[in-house]
């Protein structure tokens, strides 16, 4: 991965992806619908839901000519309009990184692994 760096005329600024991805996790996690991040291992076809602690590894960011792309791997809740909330995590998760960092944001892409019922 990447790291983010300005050029300024006094130095640089470099922001680490690691940043980015806690950024768009906590934004994500707070949108409604959505239960946690996944997190889908190479051998294994489930997704498992991420504590919180750990929803770094449900986003992958890679940075290309100062364009910021990011996917999410979401689980959400049972019986909410998937769509309605994928645009939610788009529109909210663009500004916020856009405002905190001043990268410009390209693609978002939001994958759904799953849903869970709640009790």
């Amino acid at each position: 991965m990447a790291n983010a760096c300005f050029e300024l005329a006094k130095g640089s600024i470099t922001i680490d992806t690691e940043v980015i991805s806690k950024i768009a996790g906590i934004i994500a996690t707070g949108c409604y619908g959505v239960v946690g991040m996944a997190y889908r291992s190479k051998s294994d076809e489930f997704a498992s839901l991420l504590k919180k602690d750990n929803i770094t590894k449900g986003i992958k960011v890679s940075v290309n000519d100062k364009i910021v792309s990011i996917d999410i791997h979401i689980i959400i809740q049972y019986g909410v309009n998937i769509n309605a909330i994928c645009n939610s995590i788009i529109n909210n998760v663009k500004y916020q990184v856009n405002h905190m960092t001043g990268l410009e944001v390209g693609d978002i892409n939001v994958y759904v692994e799953g849903f869970r019922v709640q009790e």
